[in-house]
């Protein structure tokens, strides 16, 4: 099958998306509800935004998926997925068979990256981390503009490594989801900094009453960065990328791209961090972007 379009799918929580693109130019983009809980009904909303795009568009194309989890090298079935009726299922080969053609499959945060990297903020650079901060905290790698693989299908789960210097200063400790204490996405995630501000509000009602000067929001905002910071500076004395992306709805906050470079200077090792801080340029639309871009 010679494919005219790249298609792009983003299967979320609550809506499937779908984008075709021709070149790096959008040709097309719509959306269905993402029925719930029903892994059958999820298989024929996705070949149905597929088969409509296609005929709308009048020709064929490679299809994409950023899923909420990942594809187990081990035994080819979902794994990590917030959406638990994935789990344990086939999906790369339930697709294949019912669009009749090869499907490729990655993270929605490993889609992200890969869309910021290709034609996005971090066009260009050899080396991109992409970060996620919304309601969880994740994120991928991109080097050469290659999404890398391991051998667990995990690059880029920053978000499950331990707050690095920790100290009482940063509260009690919180057990995440996963069963370990203080990972990065109890502070970093925004249910996270939420519960550890105190206040009683949302990220997103911190965030305002930070920038409209609300002291203990904005000391609440100054510990964000202060744990974003030593957060990104171990990934950065790791893997020293030319530059990371952030998205998410956290990512929206000006003040991280204010506050939070000067304070790495402290944790790398390195006596100036040239690593580039930067917001997405596709927004909330990299996800399906960079599924697209799956096929590049």
């Amino acid at each position: 099958m010679r494919a005219q379009f790249r298609f792009g799918i983003d299967l979320g929580g609550t809506k499937t998306e779908i984008i075709a693109l021709e070149g790096s130019d959008e040709r097309l983009r719509r959306r269905l509800p993402t029925p719930q809980g029903d892994y059958a009904a999820c298989l024929q909303t996705i070949a149905q935004l597929v088969r409509q795009a296609e005929h709308d568009l009048g020709g064929i194309g490679s299809v994409g998926i950023g899923i909420p989890g990942t594809r187990s090298p081990d035994h080819g079935r979902i794994k990590n997925a917030n959406s638990v009726c994935l789990i344990g299922q086939d999906l790369q080969g339930d697709l294949e068979q019912l669009l009749q053609r090869p499907i490729r499959l990655a993270n929605d945060a490993d889609c992200f990256a890969l869309s910021e990297a290709s034609d996005g903020a971090g066009a260009g650079a050899d080396s991109v981390f992409g970060v996620i901060l919304g309601t969880g905290v994740g994120g991928g790698v991109v080097i050469h503009g290659r999404l890398l693989a391991g051998p667990n299908a995990i690059a880029g789960e920053w978000g499950h490594n331990a707050l690095p210097w920790r100290d009482q200063v940063d509260g009690p400790a919180r057990r995440c989801y996963c069963g370990l204490d203080d990972c990065i996405e109890t502070f970093l995630s925004g249910p996270g900094w939420a519960a550890r501000s105190n206040l009683g509000l949302t990220a997103e009602q911190l965030a305002i009453a930070a920038l409209a000067g609300e002291p203990a929001a904005q000391q609440a905002l100054q510990h964000y960065c202060e744990h974003l910071a030593r957060s990104l500076a171990s990934l950065i004395n790791i893997l020293d990328p030319q530059v990371i992306v952030l998205g998410g709805g956290l990512s929206n906050i000006q003040a991280l791209y204010e506050q939070v470079p000067p304070l790495l200077v402290r944790h790398v090792f390195s006596d100036q961090v040239n690593t580039r801080l930067l917001p997405a340029r596709h927004g909330d639309s990299s996800g399906v972007r960079g599924a697209a871009w799956l096929w590049s």
